[in-house]
């Protein structure tokens, strides 16, 4: 999308165009995007937060909003927002799940993953519900802020962790091993699962993160960018990812952990570790050199 402002391709815009109908066509009549289009008759048609999927499109929208500014497009942001508030689950859990069935309830994924109350979406649909004010200039969205904010912090286990799932009602962790077989403590589970799953996770600083950026929004109350570093500070940073290449251009993540090459059904919890390219990894650097690049257009007026 960016790249379609910059150069006049007719391939390239078509690409685009066919990309965000796919987009608008895959989003649910409740508002929220799937697990996987197209639907399969099962959990992954279920509109789904996991691995920030819900998240990540809400972003693609809003960027396809400022660039293109398509009645189709605001309506699907319209439908997403009004999704993301009337997912939130009710008092004394104002969090949200991972992932809700046709009727807006939670509902089970993997059979290690059952409806319940899940901290960390929670943290990122905050942060989504402030990129969709920060749009739109609609205060409404920022309303289930507080209650979410108040209800992570009691939410915190006596280890100083979140439980990924907590049990709907009692707020108590859930742990299961697959095939839905419950226990009473991350100790219980097999290998497989205690190692190979972030049942226990630290959120303390994400919580804090975007503690701070909903205060900064009430304060400033507007749709600006909260802070923008300076052209130093990216090309700093530019100059660290650069340097982080090897010689073939290459950025390449140490020491990594992989699961040893055998089928899931008889894994044994065991990893390898071994350097790796990572996407992950590759994004993140080409978007630092991205943002200084632009930066830098901008300072220099071209």
């Amino acid at each position: 999308m960016a790249l379609d402002q910059e150069i006049d391709r007719p391939e390239l815009t078509k690409a685009v165009d066919k990309a965000l109908n796919m987009m608008l066509k895959s989003q649910l009549d409740n508002g929220g995007w799937p697990h996987q289009y197209p639907w399969q008759g099962n959990y992954h048609d279920y509109a789904t937060f996991n691995d920030q999927g819900i998240n990540d499109c809400i972003r693609v929208m809003i960027e396809a909003d400022t660039y293109y500014q398509r009645a189709d497009i605001k309506q699907s942001l319209q439908k997403i927002g009004r999704f993301m508030m009337i997912s939130q689950l009710p008092p004394p859990q104002p969090g949200w799940a991972q992932q809700y069935n046709e009727f807006l309830q939670p509902a089970w994924a993997r059979t290690f993953e059952p409806p319940a109350v899940c901290p960390s979406a929670t943290v990122h649909n905050i942060n989504s519900l402030i990129d969709l004010y920060l749009h739109s200039g609609r205060t409404n969205y920022l309303e289930p802020v507080p209650d979410a904010i108040r209800w992570l912090k009691a939410s915190q286990l006596p280890n100083g962790k979140w439980g990924r799932f907590l049990e709907l009602g009692t707020n108590k962790p859930l742990y299961y091993d697959r095939g839905r077989i419950r226990v009473e403590s991350l100790e219980q589970l097999s290998l497989e699962r205690r190692t190979g799953y972030g049942y226990e996770t630290d959120i303390k600083s994400a919580l804090k993160a975007v503690e701070i950026r909903y205060l900064q929004v009430l304060e400033k109350a507007t749709v600006d960018r909260i802070s923008v570093p300076s052209l130093d500070e990216l090309a700093r940073d530019a100059e660290a990812v650069i340097e982080a290449q090897d010689d073939f251009g290459r950025w390449v993540v140490q020491n990594d952990k992989f699961r040893q090459d055998m089928e899931v059904s008889k894994w044994n919890g065991e990893y390898r570790i071994e350097d790796r390219i990572s996407s992950a990894l590759f994004n993140r650097n080409v978007k630092v050199l991205c943002d200084y690049m632009e930066a830098y257009k901008r300072v220099a007026g071209k």
